[in-house]
């Protein structure tokens, strides 16, 4: 992974300039979880701790973002003659990662759901763990600080596994999200002057491409992590065959689903209150998580869409318990769900709300059938086929364990020699660098 990831995992992710960032967050992170040891309900450790994560991030990641905000209320206010001046700063990259990590730890001490980690060793190295610190999974430290603390052997399966979750993270990366980037970059850009339909398959081209992306980094993340001996989180469950949106979101970037989850959503009362507090509640959470993504309207409006795609689903679901569908019907589900979701991959991908609102109206009133831009098609049937054989894997690729030697083997090699048929010497970063 070294050799052939090392240009991935730390492409362009490190400045030692920043690394002050991370030892001082790590450092006051460690300082807090001590004192709420000492002193269990002290509220203003807790606060000193968000303050610094968080405002660590609000500097770094939406300074800039604030203030053009407000020049732009005040242009459109008619005060034309606000004086523009923004902080040319450099968003190191994972912030957004490592901050949400190490704050989580800091609640928990603070909940008493774990004793604070008196070793500063151990839990710089919960903090900093390389293989996830990029891109995540987002861990938590009732999972990672146990196994960092123990001592831990060589398992041949567990390596096994690892190697298996690297090979499957490369070609999803390699085969197939970097060839779709191309073609994401020559229809996205350019949808002014396209017809509905290519605009179609290029909402459907960025939805396999940043899945397989970021998907892809976090099986090398979690295939290392088992290398090193530490089991992390599974991140993906093949969501693009959920039947719905609420089980999209189980399946779809859980260590930060569940994050939100856990210190925001329950906090504010869940479900557990009433339905119009419940539904402020689920908004609440994905603009958060839309604007955790990134410093742009949007993001928020990508939240905005899944909240209103969520909320229904939700509020269905609360009435009525669940029964069991027929075959046909469950595949109808899945493919509506992915439909939608696809359809809300417009925001995140646009420049701007603007952008994303005309790609969108154009997939449909200028609709007319795709006979160019569909030589993406082969990466996304080749990703539907792979996760139909899986659908049903835990996430850690465990199926290929009941496949006779030979044939698991002749598997490895395949996808192995793709890999190599397809890698250029420079590949598109990784998506998910830059938040």
């Amino acid at each position: 992974m070294l050799i052939l990831g090392g240009s991935y995992l730390f492409y362009g992710w490190w400045d030692w300039r920043f690394l002050f960032l991370i030892v001082f967050s790590t450092l006051v992170d460690y300082f807090c979880g001590l004192q709420l040891a000492r002193k269990p309900g002290e509220k203003r450790f807790l606060y000193l701790s968000l303050l610094v994560n968080l405002g660590i991030l609000s500097a770094f990641k939406y300074f800039n973002f604030f203030l053009d905000s407000w020049y732009d209320l005040a242009a459109n206010l008619g005060f034309s003659s606000v004086n523009n001046w923004a902080i040319d700063v450099v968003l190191p990259v994972g912030i957004s990662f490592y901050t949400f990590q190490t704050l989580s730890y800091t609640i928990d001490v603070y909940r008493k759901k774990i004793p604070a980690e008196r070793s500063l060793l151990n839990f710089a190295a919960f903090v900093s763990f390389f293989p996830q610190l990029v891109a995540g999974p987002i861990e938590r430290a009732k999972n990672l600080l146990p196994q960092i603390r123990n001592r831990r052997k060589f398992k041949y399966p567990q390596a096994v596994t690892g190697l298996r979750l690297i090979l499957w993270g490369f070609f999803k990366k390699i085969v197939i999200a970097d060839a779709l980037a191309y073609k994401v970059e020559e229809i996205f850009p350019n949808y002014e002057i396209l017809n509905g339909g290519v605009l179609l398959l290029g909402l459907l081209y960025f939805a396999v491409q940043i899945y397989c992306d970021f998907s892809g980094y976090s099986d090398i993340a979690i295939g290392t992590a088992k290398l090193l001996g530490i089991d992390l989180m599974v991140n993906f469950r093949f969501p693009y065959f959920s039947k719905n949106v609420t089980e999209f979101w189980r399946r779809w970037h859980i260590s930060l689903s569940t994050w939100f989850r856990d210190y925001v959503y329950i906090p504010l009362g869940g479900s557990r209150v009433s339905r119009n507090l419940a539904v402020r509640n689920i908004f609440i959470v994905f603009l958060l998580s839309g604007f955790w993504h990134g410093a742009n309207w949007t993001f928020i409006g990508w939240g905005l869409a899944n909240a209103m795609l969520f909320v229904p689903v939700f509020l269905i679901r609360k009435r009525k318990e669940p029964t069991r569908d027929a075959v046909w019907v469950h595949w109808l589900k899945v493919g509506l769900t992915f439909f939608l979701v696809t359809l809300t991959w417009a925001f995140f991908r646009s420049d701007t709300i603007g952008d994303a609102l005309l790609y969108l109206w154009k997939c449909f009133s200028e609709f007319q059938i795709p006979y160019t831009h569909r030589s993406g098609m082969e990466e996304v049937l080749i990703l539907f086929l792979f996760d139909f054989l899986l659908r049903n894997d835990p996430g850690n690729l465990s199926s290929l364990d009941r496949l006779k030697r030979p044939l698991r083997w002749g598997i490895y090699l395949f996808l192995g020699l793709w890999i190599m048929s397809v890698f250029n010497t420079y590949q598109p970063p990784f998506i998910y660098f830059q938040f």
